[in-house]
């Protein structure tokens, strides 16, 4: 038995003689790609049973691998569940179906958690992280091809520093002389490549006098190099740029007129899409980012090219040749075309550069929520602090609510007053820090402590509403929400303390990270979709925060202070003298 330590890049599961497995993807130490088998993981629910004996005998009717009795905390309760295993995953919907149609069953919990989450939630491992293994070797390559290792113990989490990651940038360049390029008639004429490894280099079907160009003969050559760039660089992650909506399916659809095998998996599997939900290229055992989807959900601008992107971040421009123009700078043998080289090549050093900018918050969100770098770029705030939930509910002992899908009433926002008119000076901002989650923490705002019968002894009351949250026991949401903010404040005093530049801006990507969970999780009390879902709650939560922003103010006018405008956590003031 042989002991292996990886960065954990990506998992799936697929089948074998009707067995599934489990596949960790990750690289080794040595810069090695590494799979790790996992036979013995099985997928299962949670039953809540009327009557537990019952249960268990219409239960046995199925064809399971096993049912135990297990006590889980449930809507503040602790309960009797029955955890039944699954013989495959594949079962685990029609089952739910028709285990919930049992007289026995009150409900059936935890059946809509997606196998391969499951198996990160269960063995307490994150991707983009450190993970430890020991099993047998089953193929042992090269040193520079993947080895294979079948688990014979439990993988175990170990906690790292943020790993550097071997990240390969690429972009690929088509004409069309009326503009826009028609994939089954123009062929792709560059692919440019840049890492940050330092490799460099612009594959072209025509000649260059430029060192970074390589020429090769034919279309067809020019994605066998594009083939070939992506096994020698080995990259963990390659980033594009609308690379989901437009290179890869571009590079599939010229690759499959010509025959080209698109085998870039570290397995050897080949390009493939799913929906997720939108349309979106997967790369086993390498993490493909669409660049293109982070800067759309965190920079507000009137453009998103890769141009003004770049602009934006570093304030430089970069080479830009209009759509139109490339096919005729292309026709053209001299200045013209050395000048398209050059545009091609800093398209790829851009998409490199905006990575480095926007790829370390992304990834440690991964590394906190507990899911795939894959998943995290391409599902808003709302699905990471779900799963980060979920993650944490597991930890706790809870069994997750089911979503409910059914959504009540709109929520009154936070208080504003619409600003003063007027030229002011001496200007002064009063803001509540994380007023929100503050109220979460502090009223112990959780669906499972909300009652209908208490007093001002033991609970909370909300001001307008009268809803009642309990002050004892400390609920679920709460709970989690004063760590994430705990967590957050801690690492910002690291930050203030620290001397060196880099352990700063990592320790800043974290907590951004953090930021980012924590001012979603109010938000989602009142999403349908959300487990958690509870319109008292949110309704209760925009009452406080109305409550003491009013009051703040009022306040402040008695100090002297003029306000001058307000919104939902802070306001501007001036004084009167």
């Amino acid at each position: 038995m042989e002991t292996k330590r990886f960065i954990l890049l990506d998992i799936d599961y697929f089948t074998k003689k009707g067995e599934h497995v489990v596949r960790l993807f990750g690289k080794l130490e040595d810069g090695r790609s590494i799979i790790v088998l996992d036979k013995n993981f099985k997928p299962y629910i949670y039953v809540l049973p009327h009557e537990i004996k019952e249960c268990i005998d219409e239960l046995k009717e199925f064809n399971l691998n096993k049912i135990e009795k297990i006590r889980k905390m449930d809507n503040g309760n602790l309960i009797d569940f029955l955890k039944v295993t699954l013989e495959h995953p594949r079962d685990m919907l029609k089952l739910e179906k028709e285990i919930n149609e049992l007289k026995s069953v009150k409900s059936v919990r935890e059946y809509d958690i997606p196998f391969s989450r499951r198996y990160l939630i269960d063995k307490g491992i994150f991707p983009m992280s450190e993970v430890e293994v020991q099993g047998k070797i089953l193929k042992q390559f090269s040193p520079n091809e993947t080895c294979i290792i079948e688990l014979e113990k439990e993988p175990r989490y170990v906690k790292s520093d943020l790993p550097e990651f071997n990240i390969l940038s690429f972009k690929i360049e088509t004409c069309n002389s009326q503009g826009i390029p028609k994939v089954k008639e123009d062929p792709i004429i560059l692919i440019s490549f840049c890492s940050n490894q330092g490799f460099q280099k612009v594959f072209s079907t025509k000649k260059s006098s430029s060192d970074f160009v390589e020429t090769v003969p034919t279309e067809e050559e020019l994605l066998n190099k594009f083939v070939e760039t992506i096994k020698t660089e080995n990259p963990d992650i390659i980033t594009g740029y609308n690379s989901d909506k437009f290179d890869f399916p571009y590079i599939k659809s010229r690759a499959d007129q010509l025959g080209v095998s698109l085998n870039l998996g570290i397995d050897g599997s080949k390009l493939k899409f799913i929906k997720l939900p939108k349309k979106s290229a997967v790369i086993k055992g390498r993490v493909h980012v669409d660049l293109y989807r982070i800067v759309r959900m965190h920079l507000q601008l009137n453009s998103h090219t890769i141009g003004n992107v770049y602009f934006e971040l570093f304030g430089e421009d970069k080479v830009d040749i209009p759509m139109d123009q490339i096919y005729t700078c292309w026709i053209d043998e001299g200045e013209n075309l050395e000048r398209l080289f050059r545009y091609s090549l800093e398209d790829a050093i851009a998409v490199s550069k905006i990575g480095e900018r926007m790829l370390p918050m992304s990834i440690e969100l991964s590394r906190i929520v507990g899911q795939t770098l894959f998943d995290i770029v391409r599902r808003g705030t709302g699905t990471q602090v779900k799963w980060f939930l979920i993650r944490k509910s597991y930890e706790f002992g809870y069994i997750c609510p089911n979503e409910p899908g059914k959504f009540e009433r709109n929520v009154v926002g936070g208080y504003v007053e619409e600003p003063v008119k007027g030229l002011h000076e001496n200007i002064h901002y009063f803001d509540f820090r994380s007023l929100y989650p503050s109220i979460i923490i502090a009223k112990n705002i959780s669906p499972e402590t909300l009652c209908y019968d208490g007093d001002e002894e033991s609970c909370h009351i909300a001001p307008e509403f009268g809803y009642m949250f309990k002050k004892e026991p400390k609920g679920f949401i709460p709970t989690v929400t004063a760590q994430i903010l705990n967590d957050r404040i801690r690492i910002k005093s690291m930050m203030k303390e620290s001397e060196d530049p880099e352990e700063k801006q990592i320790l800043n990507f974290r907590q951004e990270a953090l930021k980012t969970l924590i001012s979603t999780i109010y938000g989602l009390y009142n999403h349908p979709k959300y487990r958690w879902y509870c319109v008292e709650a949110s309704e209760a939560i925009t009452a406080w925060g109305r409550d003491y922003l009013q009051n703040t103010m009022k306040k402040a006018e008695r100090f002297g202070f003029k306000v001058l405008y307000a919104d939902t956590d802070g306001f501007f003031v001036t004084l009167k003298d």
